[in-house]
């Protein structure tokens, strides 16, 4: 459903090779976490969630910091300095965080955009803007799940585990907004270098 484990493989060396010969700091960030595969800036937005105690939705330069460790970013703390200030637009002292991971995020094109919104609107049968459980019900198989098939599992349940791997690091809500799905596939999209086999993908994952 999201992009082959070998794509996701070939994409994190290829990240790992341009890091070598690549000096501008937000792009060695994000091919940091896309050495991790195509959930890695998920995961880093994961690990922000935990720093962010008071729940402000943004970050300070100290929770930057030890959020990059804690996650296991290879940075010198002088580009990690340099590369909040490049984040912290406004000279607040502190980052926004849903500004920071749409920066991070690898621009998709027109085709690849297109064809991830034509999903999104399939599976977002009421057409509020948010998918729910409610809306993958007769949209979303789940009979051939393993889970479902030996019991462990109910179909709200897979329905809900489904909806995770979407779901915002900040709020586990069993909702997916437009953004949450854009996010999600922006990372599957950088694993796969040709357009067409992308969108072949999205078309078969989805039945469009």
């Amino acid at each position: 459903m999201a992009g082959t484990a070998r794509k996701d493989r070939e994409m994190a060396m290829n990240a790992k090779r341009q890091l070598g010969e690549c000096s501008d700091p937000v792009e060695r960030l994000r091919l940091q976490c896309l050495a991790r595969g195509s959930s890695g800036i998920k995961g880093l937005g994961r690990t922000f969630k935990i720093m962010d105690d008071d729940n402000s939705r943004s970050l300070d330069l100290k929770e930057f910091l030890k959020g990059l460790s804690d996650y296991g970013v290879q940075i010198e703390k002088k580009e990690a300095i340099d590369l909040f200030q490049i984040f912290d637009k406004d000279r607040s002292g502190t980052i926004d965080f849903d500004e920071f991971l749409l920066t991070l995020r690898p621009e998709m094109s027109k085709a690849r955009k297109e064809v991830v919104m034509e999903a999104f609107r399939k599976l977002d049968k009421t057409g509020d803007g948010v998918i729910t459980v409610e809306d993958l019900q007769g949209v979303y198989n789940v009979k051939h799940h393993p889970k479902y098939q030996n019991g462990e599992w109910t179909e709200d349940q897979i329905f809900r585990k489904f909806l995770d791997n979407f779901d915002s690091p900040y709020d586990k809500d069993g909702k997916v907004t437009k953004e949450e799905f854009i996010n999600y596939y922006s990372g599957v999209s950088a694993s796969i270098d040709s357009d067409v086999y992308f969108i072949l993908m999205m078309k078969n994952a989805w039945k469009l």
